[in-house]
């Protein structure tokens, strides 16, 4: 019963301090005149990346590297046909014309340069999949490509004003972003734990239980921050944290411990996952630059692919 009790209290507080982060986020860019895109792509995808970098350098340092890679992808899986698919059916959310020409392609490219490092076997039959701290390395540099972005992006819109009035002064949104933060990622720890009691109380399968507890369950800041900002209008706060969270997974949550604990080998992936992590950016920029929103049609087609995809992983 307590496990019930613990469940039904994490989803209360997570609900509630989404809602606060997002109203934080937003009066700290318009307090800042800077674009709420940059403070999305950075403090707040940053922050609810938390529980995947404590996975993913635990696993890592262990030389566990399966948990690892379907942490990382799995949640990018997860962010764009879940959650962007479940936040476009509530409200489609629209596109600026800067995200399609600028953001999105960048996290196309960090994604497909991501799917060709982990296919060494599809260039070479003859050497195994190997994540190698070489190719950690290459992320973490990718990655700095993207901080010089993000500088620029702050440079170059300094003097941005917005038409809106800030719910909060800038002290009081600094406190609030970081308590929010701390509070989601406590708040969907507590409901990671319980569920995983839960399901083992009913006797479900461990891999059903990793699936959806550790990939799904540490998405969970992710899904209530941008459900919570489509539902406010806040688009490039809900399209900039599944932008800059899939791109810190990949460039630092996953390279950053190769880069330091050294080669990971594959085992339990293919072609089929790859395919999919690469699928989920390009199909987000194709939906978003057809009518510069996603709209409840194409939030279907993603739910559909995440269904089909999550057979596939369990009938396998």
């Amino acid at each position: 019963m307590a496990n019930f009790i613990y469940l039904l209290l994490g989803f209360v507080v997570i609900i509630f301090f989404s809602d606060l982060l997002v109203d934080a986020a937003s009066s700290l860019a318009i307090k800042f005149k800077v674009p709420k895109m940059l403070i999305a792509l950075t403090i707040v995808s940053f922050g609810t990346c938390a529980p995947e970098i404590a996975i993913s350098i635990q696993s890592v340092s262990t030389s566990n590297g399966s948990i690892a890679f379907s942490n990382i992808i799995g949640s990018c899986i997860v962010n764009v046909f879940l959650i962007i698919g479940i936040a476009s059916i509530i409200k489609p959310i629209k596109i600026k014309h800067n995200t399609i020409k600028k953001e999105l392609p960048i996290l196309v490219i960090i994604t497909a340069i991501f799917s060709v490092l982990m296919l060494d076997s599809l260039f070479n039959p003859k050497t195994d999949d190997v994540f190698s701290k070489a190719d950690g390395i290459i992320l973490i540099l990718v990655f700095s490509l993207f901080v010089f972005y993000l500088v620029h992006l702050f440079l170059n819109k300094r003097s941005n004003t917005e038409v809106d009035s800030p719910k909060y002064n800038i002290f009081i949104s600094i406190i609030l972003l970081i308590v929010s933060i701390i509070m989601i990622i406590f708040s969907s720890d507590l409901i990671v734990n319980s569920a995983t009691k839960i399901a083992s109380m009913f006797g479900i399968s461990e891999k059903i239980i990793t699936m959806t507890t550790i990939v799904i369950g540490t998405s969970l800041p992710e899904l209530f921050m941008t459900v919570t900002s489509a539902k406010k209008g806040e688009f490039d706060i809900a399209i900039g944290n599944i932008i800059g969270t899939n791109i810190f997974n990949i460039c630092i949550v996953l390279g950053l411990p190769v880069a330091i604990y050294g080669d990971l080998h594959l085992t339990g992936f293919g072609l089929i996952d790859i395919l999919i992590v690469f699928l989920s950016s390009y199909l987000l920029y194709l939906f978003a630059r057809s009518e510069k929103e996603i709209t409840r049609r194409e939030s279907i087609i993603m739910l559909g692919i995440f269904i089909m995809y999550y057979i596939y992983v369990f009938l396998g």
